[in-house]
This record gives C-alpha cells, sequence and structure tokens, in this order.
C-alpha cells in the first residue's frame, strides 16, 4: 500500500468524496460576474480554469513504482485511461521499479525528453527527493502523487490520500455501529508496522475511538498487505478473541484473507471493516453476506486526478471553482466509508 514518507497525511485541502476526480473541479469555471449589492464585496476575476475542451497539447511523464500490489496496479490503470481521455495530452509511462536507482534512473530519462510535466508516485519519497529537485530546476513542474518527497521545492503540486483519515472515518463508523452497546470490545488487524502510513492508521483509529467510551480496543495485529498473511494474523486473533464486536482491517488485498480465516473458524458474530476500496470488498458488502459490512477508501482514482492536474499545469490553467489563477500546492483526498447504501455508487471504482 502507500507510504507517504514524510508527511502527516492531514495536509492539504479536502475535495469532496474520495472517488471523485480533479476532473470534477477542473472541468468547471468559475464565475467572472462581479455583480453585488451594497453589503457585498465583489467577487475575484478567475483566470481560465480547465475543462475538457482540446487545448494546448502536454506530453505528461508518469513513473511510479512496481505495480505489485491491487492497489498500484490501479494507479497506473487510472493514469492511463484518464490521459486517453484528452486529444491534447500525450502520456510517456515508466515500467515502474521499487529499486530507487532503477526509478530515478527512469525519471532521469523522461527530464531529458524534456516532458512538460512530470507525475511521479516514488517507491520512496525521501530517496527520490533529488529528482524531483532535478526536474523542477529543468523547469519540469512536478506532480508528486501519494508517498512525498521530503521538499517541497521538489514539486509543484501533492495529491495523495488521507492515512490518518482512514483510521478515523473507520473507528466513527464502528463507534456509531456499536454506541449503544455495552462493553463493546474492537479489534484490528494493521498493515505492515514498519510503514508511516500503519501508524497514520491506527491513530486516527484510536482517536476516534476516543469518542466511544463504552467501547475498548481489546487486540491488535499487524500484517503485511498480503491475501497469506492477511489469513494467517487474523487466525491468529480468532484464536486469542472468543467474543469482540467489530474488526478493522486496514488493506482490502489482505482482507481477502482475513474473510478466509473468518470463514474457516466459523465466526459471524462481529462486523467487519475494510479499507482501500477493493472491487471485490465492494462486492462483498453488496451481496451482504459475510462479516464485511463496510470499507474506508484509500481511492486510487488519486491519478486520474493527478493527470488531469498536470494537463491544467502544461496549459497555465487553474480549477474550476476556485478563485485562484494556479492550481493548489496540495489535495488531501477525503477518506469516505462505502456501506451497504452507497457502493453501487462506487463499484466502477473498485480495483482488483
Amino acid at each position: 500500500m502507500p507510504e507517504p514518507t514524510s508527511i502527516t497525511s492531514r495536509r492539504g485541502l479536502l475535495f469532496g468524496t474520495a472517488a471523485v476526480s480533479a476532473g470534477a473541479f477542473l472541468t468547471g469555471c468559475t464565475s467572472n460576474d462581479t455583480k453585488n449589492d451594497k453589503n457585498e464585496a465583489p467577487a475575484a476575476n478567475s483566470g481560465p480554469a480547465a475543462d475538457d475542451k482540446p487545448g494546448k497539447h502536454v506530453t505528461i511523464g508518469f513513473a511510479g513504482p512496481q505495480a505489485d500490489h491491487g492497489w498500484l496496479n490501479a494507479i497506473n490503470d487510472n493514469a492511463k485511461s484518464r490521459a486517453k481521455k484528452y486529444s491534447d495530452v500525450s502520456l510517456e509511462i515508466t515500467e515502474g521499479s521499487n529499486d530507487t536507482a532503477a526509478q530515478i534512473g527512469q525519471i532521469e530519462t523522461l527530464i531529458n525528453k524534456k516532458v512538460d510535466v512530470l507525475v511521479v508516485l516514488p517507491a520512496d519519497g525521501k530517496a527520490l527527493t533529488q529528482v524531483g529537485l532535478q526536474a523542477m530546476r529543468a523547469g519540469i513542474p512536478v506532480v508528486n502523487l501519494d508517498r512525498i518527497f521530503n521538499s517541497p521545492q521538489a514539486y509543484r503540486c501533492w495529491i495523495g490520500g488521507d492515512n490518518y483519515g482512514m483510521g478515523l472515518s473507520a473507528g466513527h463508523y464502528i463507534g456509531e455501529k456499536l454506541k449503544d452497546k455495552q462493553d463493546a470490545r474492537v479489534i484490528e488487524l494493521a498493515g505492515l508496522d514498519n510503514l508511516e502510513l500503519t501508524k497514520q492508521r491506527t491513530q486516527g483509529f484510536d482517536a476516534a475511538l476516543k469518542n466511544y467510551p463504552n467501547i475498548k480496543k481489546v487486540a491488535r495485529q499487524a500484517a503485511e498487505f498480503t491475501v497469506e498473511s492477511g489469513q494467517a494474523k487474523m487466525a491468529q486473533l480468532l484464536q486469542a478473541q472468543s467474543k469482540f464486536d467489530a474488526l478493522w482491517n486496514h488493506d482490502d488485498d489482505q482482507g481477502v484473507g482475513a474473510l478466509r480465516a473468518i470463514k474457516q473458524a466459523g465466526r459471524d458474530d462481529f462486523l467487519m471493516v475494510g479499507g482501500a476500496g477493493a472491487l471485490s470488498a465492494f462486492q462483498a458488502i453488496d451481496a451482504d453476506d459475510s462479516v464485511l459490512k463496510a470499507t474506508v477508501l484509500y481511492p486510487p482514482t488519486m491519478a486520474a486526478s493527478a493527470i488531469d492536474l498536470a494537463r491544467a499545469l502544461g496549459q497555465g490553467k487553474g480549477v474550476g471553482g476556485l478563485a485562484e489563477f494556479e492550481i493548489p500546492a496540495s489535495l488531501t483526498l477525503y477518506s469516505a466509508v462505502v456501506d451497504k447504501d452507497n457502493v453501487k455508487q462506487y463499484m466502477a471504482t473498485g480495483f482488483k
């Protein structure tokens, strides 16, 4: 799963639900109408806002890590499909690598090709900061996707998910479901504990649960964002905890394994909330035939939004609906809760 290396994921602006791409607000235009009455200040005039109409051609270089996880594969798919939407965009996409030296080399190749804008999801934000600086110094604006560079000078705009917010959303959803239950017990199946994102998700979850004095977290187990680890670690939790009321699982991929362990144990006496927004999770929620009742989003549609932002940068345009002439410096996506009530709305955004 994505790892913001040195940022509290809370920074930036919140824009609508997590599954809505930046195109939703890039395609609108701000009003230039300055009419007002005596009690109203004039509205700010806006510069040109990006829209779907063909404009100046923009070549976007896209560099991400190896797509060895469902979420990362969805990142690549979202970027490619979004670029195809625009007749004025060409996408130069690298093979992707988890080796920092190899990814630096790929980005340097894009710099040497003199692409107009770079979109970079670094395998390691800290390690790739220098190549981000190199691009910016060469006059190529960088859209830093999710895992953030160490220096704000290494990117023009950052867009990414909210790991702390994932925990908050999961905690509040579970809290509202259990608020009337006396001495409610919850457990947590986390991701890799050496990642900052895992710590942030747990911090957000714990913060939300503090609003519900009747709820106690009685166990936490770290897995590895894989199906196999999810199954093994969930089996351990089930053996150790004979009774609990809710489970938050950080990642829908490892959740596939967790659900297997739960089924094998014959347990159905609690509710489960997942994380990220996999298609398999959406389908299970829609079917409503398992303990999985909801998942909180970490939307890979952010890659489509990054393409929108890169196109706007390349064309010197701003964001429709905002008064500023330029795109924002930072965009933090909201971790919406998807459950039985709204799952059909999000189904098309689910990743495999």
